[in-house]
């Protein structure tokens, strides 16, 4: 698995955005996100990649200034009422863990988590001790993972080993007191 299809399979992942309305009040762009109602301006997202309704097809740009967007071929004036997704940032140790760990326990891991309804963007806390352990010889240690997608929680725990042996240990521990374990080992 090259870093393109890892990209990939985390970029399709379930509630990777933020879905909402803008409107133009008091000579300002307001984002009025759909699932919690929140209100945030929108210069907030200035220079990040979102996406906009038009036409029944999300369309891809970078919001340059409020209320326009650069897309491929144009400049697109946003209106009232238009719908908008901006993508979520995922937790950075999260991140660096997802890089840091093989390729099989990768693709296991964020299969195992979608199984149980679970999105890598539902994460809430992550400890990576993994990132404490660079240039040592033998890695081993714990880290912590826990996920909330507003329904059920799920609290991980990834035993690791990097020595002679590579060893992935996943433990999954959902609220409702179901477990299931997940193990990779590669030479």
């Amino acid at each position: 698995m090259n870093r393109q299809q890892r990209s990939k399979l985390i970029e399709f992942q379930i509630r990777a955005y933020i879905e909402g309305t803008i409107e133009f009040i008091n000579d300002q762009w307001v984002f009025f996100e759909n699932e919690s109602e929140e209100a945030s301006l929108l210069e907030e997202y200035l220079h990040q990649e979102l996406e906009v309704l038009r036409h029944s097809r999300w369309r891809k740009g970078v919001l340059i200034e409020d209320g326009k967007m650069t897309l491929a071929d144009e400049t697109l004036l946003l209106k009232s009422n238009d719908t908008l997704r901006i993508r979520k940032n995922l937790i950075y140790s999260l991140e660096r863990l997802l890089e840091e760990i093989s390729d099989d326990a990768f693709y296991q891991f964020i299969t195992h988590l979608n199984s149980l309804h679970f999105s890598v963007y539902d994460c809430i806390y992550c400890y990576n001790h993994l990132t404490f352990l660079k240039g040592e010889e033998r890695k081993e240690g714990v880290n912590f993972i826990i996920f909330d997608n507003q329904e059920d929680i799920c609290s991980i725990q990834h035993h690791f080993c990097y020595y002679e042996k590579k060893n992935d240990r996943f433990e999954f521990t959902l609220n409702n007191g179901k477990r299931t374990i997940i193990e990779k080992l590669s030479s």
